[in-house]
């Protein structure tokens, strides 16, 4: 660690889903600190252009890779350590979401669901904590939702998915709190980002409501009746990676403009 002003300069973060949304804000947010991130992902191209906009090869790296495929995500490591050396800090933040009635929601899509968001989860934590380890010091930030602390109805995979995150997330913790290992989970409440579009046209194209119900609809449960910014469960997650947080692991913090779970 460098100096005062910026405490994890130096160190190599990778973040999941990265090339947009909640991902590419908190690999700018890091990047801002004088992290090394890899940059992990399907979509090379957006990758690059993250990659570009944090400062090209010696800020940041983009990283092709397939969360739910063992051989995909430890290549992936490989491939990170070779540009920035062991991992320090790990944000599962690479998710998918598919909203169907429970009757409806068949099994490759329950399956590939799962894959993604919590097998990815498994695969990125079980590279990373080795380094972590070695190194005497490690974050992992698990990118959850609160829909993994109170469930909803329509996307029982998605909430299922995001519980067994918060249950790894918890039993991480437990396993390494004397390593100098924190392990903890940011819940956001519905977020500005594509998956949300993509819930509002698909509430318009199967109510008939217009853009703005379909958008009300999903910030009713919000005190603050607004979205979160990305930029907003970037933040915290920094704040978990910081100096100042060792003591606080294995909690999942809500970010929801006040919904008291």
């Amino acid at each position: 660690m460098n100096d005062k002003s910026h405490p994890l300069a130096g160190l190599h973060a990778v973040v999941t889903g990265a090339s947009r949304g909640i991902g590419a804000a908190i690999a700018a947010a890091l990047a801002a600190q004088g992290v090394r991130v890899s940059l992990f992902g399907r979509d090379q191209t957006k990758l690059s252009q993250v990659a570009d906009e944090l400062g090209g090869g010696s800020r940041a790296a983009p990283v092709k890779v397939d969360v739910a495929e063992s051989d995909s995500v430890r290549d992936a490591f490989t491939t990170a350590r070779r540009h920035f050396g062991p991992v320090h800090i790990l944000i599962n933040n690479a998710g998918m979401a598919a909203s169907a009635k429970f009757t409806e929601t068949d099994l490759p899509t329950w399956n590939k669901i799962l894959a993604v968001n919590l097998t990815g989860t498994y695969l990125c934590a079980r590279e990373a904590v080795p380094d972590m380890l070695k190194l005497g010091f490690g974050r992992i930030v698990n990118i959850a939702s609160i829909a993994g602390l109170r469930g909803a109805a329509y996307i029982s995979a998605y909430s299922t998915s995001k519980h067994a995150v918060i249950g790894l997330t918890r039993s991480l913790a437990l396993e390494y709190a004397t390593k100098n290992i924190t392990v903890n989970a940011v819940c956001p409440g519905y977020t500005d980002t594509d998956i949300v579009r993509e819930a509002v046209a698909n509430i318009r194209a199967k109510t008939g409501r217009s853009e703005k119900e379909a958008l009300d609809a999903l910030v009713a449960t919000n005190p603050q009746r607004r979205l979160i910014a990305p930029k907003e469960v970037a933040d915290t997650t920094l704040w978990l990676c910081k100096p100042g947080t060792q003591s606080v692991t294995g909690q999942s913090i809500v970010i929801a403009g006040g919904e008291v779970m």
